[in-house]
């Protein structure tokens, strides 16, 4: 799945004018975007692979981000309703992705005769960990806080508790579990803010 934005035309960016060079560059690079151009204080019109990556990395704080608190967050672009949707869509890609590894992992923990929920807990030398950080943090080049643990565990456990108790026969048995989790977003660091995200930040 591309990452990126993938409607509408450069040639409606602020009444810029857009070079065919860039057009032609544009329309060819594998991400497609929805508009490309410079305001004055050098804001962008398009979500690059950069802005893809701090997204991920914010996901560690929180999962259920709303657009005010993305707006935030991302202060060199230049948001439309194009660039809001996308930003939403990642995130509701992201949590589909920690879903399902989570559930996955519940589930063997019961193959494996697992009785106590309490007992599963996510750590940074676990499996589960490891295919998540894997996921949001490719280079492992952040350190991801000891919070987004406790969420995972805690979620690791209602999976759990839910599919032994036989609850998965509902259709919309996972619904509560994501209620609970929606609540446990925690504070993004300001660092954050900085367009593109410094390797100072990643590493701190």
């Amino acid at each position: 799945m591309n990452p990126l934005c993938p409607t509408d035309s450069p040639r409606r960016a602020m009444g810029m004018c857009v070079s065919e060079v860039v057009l032609r560059n544009m329309l060819s690079s594998e991400f497609a975007m929805c508009r490309l151009s410079l305001t004055p204080r050098q804001m962008q019109e398009a979500l690059t692979p950069g802005h893809l990556k701090k997204a991920k990395l914010m996901f560690f704080f929180t999962r259920y981000p709303s657009s005010t608190l993305l707006k935030t967050y991302f202060l060199d672009v230049q948001f439309s309703r194009c660039i809001t949707s996308q930003l939403i869509k990642w995130f509701s890609n992201f949590r589909e992705f920690y879903y399902i590894q989570v559930e996955k992992f519940a589930r063997q923990a019961l193959l494996e005769g697992v009785v106590d929920a309490c007992t599963l807990q996510v750590s940074r030398d676990s499996e589960l960990f490891r295919a998540l950080n894997m996921h949001y943090n490719k280079g492992n080049d952040f350190e991801v806080p000891g919070r987004f643990l406790e969420v995972a565990s805690l979620t690791l456990q209602e999976f759990f508790s839910a599919v032994r108790a036989g609850k998965d026969a509902d259709p919309s048995w996972k619904k509560p579990i994501y209620k609970i989790i929606s609540k446990l977003d925690s504070d993004i660091p300001e660092g954050f803010k900085a367009a593109g995200c410094s390797q100072e930040l990643l590493h701190s």
